[in-house]
């Protein structure tokens, strides 16, 4: 190779990581925010939510996580379309201001005892801004890296995946250290604000590193539309349903992920570090095995590996529940988490990258935002609420695994109808 042409590949390798790096970064820190407010959902029903019961208290906190996922479909039309006219990196850099301002409300939000009901209300609002934000996160960086080298779109998408594992791995530490340290007063008193003004001060960090990134070379050799909506809704109907079907399964797994500290605390009588030590295992799982099967599903498809993890969800999860009910200790708790995340992780890590397929370059971070944010909206944003609603009016300490069983029949349909109707492999 001569020494342009070494050059030219080395400034191409470049590129693509420094895109890599930028996405990741500011999707974990997007994430994050959203993540911890799940992960305190205890201590935030206590300080903003005092029903006089703690179940009542819970499930309007939990409510609360899910009503900000309402904003979400209109974030992923208003940024989505926005990234399809002007470009995946104006997109992104707009999505992170917005979940830092959601974030610096919550921050300095006092509570219910010092300002009465307008803290529920100024944090549903902070939660309303930070889930229009996320709508748009998921399509424009996945689009963005899926762009950067397309005969490899399922590696350079699953970072997409591999930064939320980042985002529980933080959140979770987050909550070990805190709640394994702290006292329940001090953690009431200030502890819980800790990880949210962490990632508030990562933020300016993050902005900078999206603004100074290269636009994705597909998009800015394609044509673009100036009615990205329109487009998608006229003309890729049965590709934005499959795309929403298979969305099912990977978000209600990752939110029954969140769920976990809540459901070991509440249901189990696990102590709080101990079910955030379990956490931070399966983020790691996913950190590290997003990019491998990202990899493989370049080399053999992306439909038969999810195919192969949701099946194995579906006929795992209830084991694994009635083994974890039958023996709540860490010991058991570890290893079902470890199990949910290998599986969870063969599945979402190679999502990006078929999502990315089903839609094309003009309409791609639309359809990618709609796809995934209808489904994370209906089930997985109210996901925590359900499970919890299930244990309650059920009796039954399972029924989390019920709700799983569904979202696996849901998206094994639709990737059967992905190789079948559009034939992807």
């Amino acid at each position: 190779m001569s020494d342009t042409l070494a050059a030219a590949s080395m400034t191409s390798r470049g590129h693509i990581w420094r895109a890599v790096v930028a996405t990741s970064i500011g999707n974990a820190l997007e994430w994050f925010d959203l993540v911890v407010y799940g992960f305190f959902a205890v201590v935030i029903a206590k300080l903003f939510f005092p029903a006089g019961n703690d179940a009542v208290s819970l499930l309007l906190t939990l409510g609360t996580f899910g009503v900000s996922f309402f904003m979400r479909p209109l974030g992923a039309i208003v940024i989505g379309a926005y990234a399809d006219r002007a470009g995946r990196k104006a997109a992104l850099t707009l999505s992170i201001l917005l979940m830092m301002l959601g974030t610096a409300i919550i921050v300095v939000l006092p509570t219910y005892r010092q300002i009465g009901i307008a803290a529920p209300l100024i944090l549903v609002l902070a939660r309303l801004m930070q889930g229009f934000s996320a709508g748009g996160e998921f399509g424009s960086a996945t689009a963005f890296l899926a762009e950067h080298v397309p005969h490899r779109r399922g590696f350079f998408a699953s970072w997409q995946v591999a930064s939320q594992g980042l985002t529980t791995v933080l959140a979770a530490v987050f909550g070990t250290v805190l709640t394994g340290t702290l006292t329940p007063d001090q953690l009431l008193a200030w502890g819980w604000r800790v990880p949210f003004a962490f990632g508030l001060l990562l933020g300016p960090i993050a902005y900078y590193i999206r603004s100074r990134v290269d636009e994705s070379p597909e998009f800015l050799a394609a044509e673009t539309t100036q009615s990205p909506l329109r487009d998608t809704f006229a003309g890729q109907k049965m590709r934005l349903l499959i795309a929403i079907g298979i969305v099912v399964l990977g978000t209600v797994a990752t939110y029954l992920v969140l769920f976990m500290p809540t459901y070991g605390v509440k249901q189990l009588g696990l102590p709080p570090s101990v079910a955030f030590s379990a956490v931070v295992l399966t983020g790691l799982i996913q950190m590290i095995g997003s990019p491998i099967v990202g990899h493989w599903s370049d080399k053999i498809g992306r439909t038969g590996l999810m195919l192969a993890s949701a099946a194995l969800m579906l006929v795992l999860v209830y084991p694994a529940f009635a083994w974890l009910v039958a023996r709540p200790s860490a010991t058991t708790l570890i290893a079902v988490q470890i199990a949910m995340g290998v599986m969870v992780t063969g599945y979402f890590a190679a999502l990006p990258g078929l999502l990315s397929e089903i839609f094309p370059v003009a309409t791609r971070t639309t359809g990618l935002s709609l796809a995934y944010n209808i489904a994370v909206t209906i089930f997985g944003g109210f996901g925590p609420f359900i499970i919890a609603w299930l244990i309650r009016a059920t009796g039954e300490k399972v029924a989390p695994s019920f709700y799983l069983m569904f979202a696996a029949l849901v998206s094994l349909v639709a990737l059967v109808a992905a190789r079948r109707v559009l034939g992807f492999k």
